[in-house]
């Protein structure tokens, strides 16, 4: 079971990404806008409507992989000190009550919004002869499927994390600034650290 949701998890990291690259394109079409609209005196009409849908895919297909992480964004003032089991229980509700129901009605939605606008060749009303639209809405039902899918791993480690007490391992990543092996690399100790903190204290202590 656990080889499953690493491999699931590893499939979201891959998607998001590989869709964060759309972050290079954004940020080359606004500079080479930029520069067209002041410097040469020539915008494109379109170009707005571009932007909107390049950084709309960005953000929604990044869902899956920031869940796949736990790097949604919590109310964990409270949460971080409850135990294993209890936060467990916690987010096993949530995702059944909220989580699962909504992520389900965007997938659902978007899929009649993407096709429809198949059906019809949207196309930006925006400006004349605006960008194709349905591409972008195509976004919508896969970014979902990607969130239900990965929602459902979720659940499956809530339920592990009630059973054993512990959560279970998730893929590494980028992870944030290990403390010790810094310290390892600086070669400073703790006990470097208590003396530098007990002089500072001294000579603060010592100031008129």
């Amino acid at each position: 079971m656990q080889k499953l949701l690493l491999t699931i998890d590893r499939i979201s990291t891959f998607v998001g990404q590989t869709f964060s690259w759309l972050i290079m394109a954004l940020t080359l079409m606004i500079t080479w806008e930029v520069f067209s609209r002041y410097a040469l005196d020539n915008p494109h009409p379109w170009a707005f409507d571009v932007m909107i849908m390049l950084y709309g895919s960005v953000f929604m297909m990044a869902g899956a992989y920031t869940l796949s992480k736990n790097g949604h964004v919590r109310g964990d003032v409270l949460y971080g000190f409850f135990p294993p089991r209890l936060q467990a229980g916690l987010d096993l509700a949530l995702y059944i009550l909220f989580f699962i129901p909504g992520v389900f009605a965007l997938a659902w939605a978007g899929y009649n919004f993407a096709a429809e606008s198949w059906a019809i060749n949207e196309h930006s009303n925006v400006t004349a002869n605006g960008p194709p639209v349905y591409p972008f809405k195509t976004v919508l039902p896969l970014a979902g499927a990607f969130l239900l899918v990965q929602g459902v791993v979720e659940i499956i480690r809530c339920v592990m994390c009630l059973q054993t007490g512990e959560w279970p391992k998730r893929v590494d990543d980028v992870e944030e600034v290990d403390v010790d092996k810094l310290k390892e690399m600086v070669h400073v100790k703790d006990e470097d650290i208590a003396k530098l903190d007990a002089y500072v204290v001294h000579a603060k202590g010592s100031q008129p």
